[in-house]
């Protein structure tokens, strides 16, 4: 072990991950979501510090994670060095990449809040309809973050929330696009046109194709569940409706893929 590593302020306890970090109370599983990945615990180590509650690392990651490991023992955060299956266990995964980390959950905005502090201009936010697949969260955030997207937008009642496995296929894109709940869907589409928005209902088939449609400069893309689609009352509100033409091969690419196309058409138009 390098000799600058910081001292442990869990020196005294045994390496070994216990059963009681393995499975946290549900109180704590609400308030605390459990990281793994390097650049999913790095980015929010950039941006929210003080969001970090305790650290899991592999020996290896010691020399990686020096400024990290330095901030945890000045601000009494306990983290430990502990062995793969430890990591494993943790992590309820083997793509931990050698680090694993509690911490609290950023609440979601309400889109009043959201609406009043975006900056004027050309902006992009994603209206999740029933979208729940981790991966494909995940995925979607990591292009939302490539994309510069505003927000990530959830109807009142939906049950998403960041998980371990989407922040880690999202390779720290989580920190970077906010989590907005919306109230009411009248209200939502309402508050939405207020400030310039117009909504775009993203269809297998039907819609007009997306690279020969005129681009709103301030555009919601609706994303539909995968497999059910979205709700067809929202579809009938939105403003526009689109589809991604292709050779028919196949139905349709998934929720993830079709958002990575869909964001790379509204910058280009910008």
């Amino acid at each position: 072990m390098p000799t600058d590593h910081p001292p442990s302020p869990w020196k005294r306890r045994p390496p070994q991950a216990s059963a009681e970090d393995a499975a946290p109370p549900r109180r704590q599983r609400d308030e605390e979501l459990r990281l793994y990945g390097l650049n999913a615990v790095q980015a929010v180590f950039a941006r929210r510090p003080s969001a970090i509650r305790k650290l899991y690392l592999s020996e290896v990651r010691i020399g990686q994670l020096q400024p990290l490991l330095k901030w945890c023992v000045a601000n009494r955060v306990g983290y430990r060095v502990v062995d793969e299956a430890d990591l494993h266990k943790l992590a309820a995964s083997k793509h931990h990449e050698g680090v694993v980390a509690e911490v609290l959950r950023e609440p979601p905005q309400s889109l009043t809040a959201w609406l009043e502090a975006l900056p004027a201009g050309p902006r992009c936010a994603l209206w999740l309809d029933g979208v729940g697949n981790p991966h494909n969260l995940g995925a979607i955030l990591r292009s939302a973050a490539h994309f510069g997207v505003s927000a990530l937008l959830l109807p009142k009642h939906s049950p998403l929330a960041l998980s371990g496995a989407a922040a880690r296929v999202a390779e720290g894109g989580a920190e970077a696009v906010p989590f907005v709940r919306l109230g009411r869907e009248d209200n939502a589409i309402a508050q939405l046109h207020g400030a310039g928005f117009a909504l775009a209902a993203t269809v297998v088939r039907g819609g007009q194709d997306l690279f020969s449609a005129r681009l709103p400069e301030r555009l919601v893309y609706v994303l539909g569940a995968e497999g059910e689609g979205m709700d067809t009352a929202l579809a009938a509100a939105c403003d526009l409706r689109l589809s991604i033409p292709g050779s028919g091969a196949v139905e349709s690419l998934n929720v993830a893929a079709a958002t990575a196309v869909l964001l790379a058409q509204w910058m280009r138009a910008r």
